[in-house]
């Protein structure tokens, strides 16, 4: 397997790939290859061409939630390919599409806060989008769904730890009404390999900690690695080292954090964990 992070917010050894608040991964597996969420803006396609990726090669097109950083390429990536890859999507995502971010704290986090009271986030097309395009989709309606002999797709996520609490500024609109989103539409990729689970995160709005406890609970089997979004950038000091000591309890090997992890997370990572890297644009890892 090997999976490559085609873009992310920060920038590694090679400075001529674009970089932006998202996340785009290019997992290649015998059974399939999967574009696993489009970053922001669609760059992640130059990226992935000065990668000597064959976007064409798309088996699997799968979204992590139905936010901007996660989605903004899709219409892009259909437009510019003729391409039909399985569209592999939550029962919830377009019913849970319509996000915002509740601007009332004025955080300015990465979001501009004005006189706004809600922040629009999420995404630019519909489900009409997809079917014109030709893509069959795949609604994720039970809590593991299987993708191929060794790859699956997880979701309803159990809520173990009460310090992974849900963000109050994060919503989502129904008829008139700003809900609470309690990311029911969040989806996980796990890839079966000889050395354990490796696990595929866009942001963890469940919680790192809930979702990894979910799969290693459903399928009996240890987890080897875990790559990408942590959403530990809004966790105070206090949920990080809890974060941090539960990670080395379970004794996992490759902790390769992205995107929404945030820079006090990030460090305390470095200062604590041996088996911790940042998983920036353009790393390649090959398991």
């Amino acid at each position: 397997m090997k999976i490559t992070t085609i873009i992310e917010n920060s920038l590694g050894d090679n400075k001529e790939l674009h970089n932006e608040h998202g996340l785009s991964f290019f997992i290649e597996t015998p059974e399939g290859n999967i574009l696993f969420d489009t970053g922001r803006t669609g760059d992640f396609i130059e990226n992935a061409k000065a990668l000597g990726i064959d976007l064409k090669k798309t088996d699997f097109l799968m979204l992590s939630h139905a936010h901007y950083d996660h989605c903004g390429g899709v219409r892009r990536f259909l437009e510019d390919f003729d391409v039909h890859p399985e569209f592999y999507v939550s029962e919830n995502f377009f019913s849970n599409s319509d996000k915002y971010r509740s601007l009332d704290e004025n955080k300015k986090s990465d979001f501009s806060a004005d006189d706004v009271a809600y922040r629009y986030i999420g995404i630019d097309f519909n489900e009409n989008f997809i079917k014109e395009k030709k893509l069959n989709i795949n609604y994720v309606d039970k809590d593991m769904v299987k993708l191929g002999e060794k790859v699956y797709i997880f979701t309803n996520f159990e809520r173990t730890y009460d310090f992974e609490g849900l963000n109050p500024n994060m919503k989502f609109k129904k008829e008139n009404e700003y809900l609470l989103d309690r990311f029911e539409d969040e989806i996980t990729l796990v890839v079966d390999t000889d050395k354990g689970l490796v696990i595929l995160l866009g942001c963890s709005h469940p919680g790192l900690l809930n979702i990894i406890d979910t799969i290693a609970k459903r399928t009996g089997k240890n987890i080897y690695g875990i790559i990408g979004g942590t959403h530990l950038v809004e966790a105070d000091e206090e949920r990080i080292d809890k974060t941090i000591e539960k990670l080395k309890e379970k004794n996992i090997k490759i902790i390769g954090v992205s995107h929404c992890t945030g820079e006090k997370a990030v460090q305390s990572f470095k200062e604590k964990c041996d088996d911790f890297f940042v998983n920036c644009t353009g790393t390649i890892l090959e398991v």
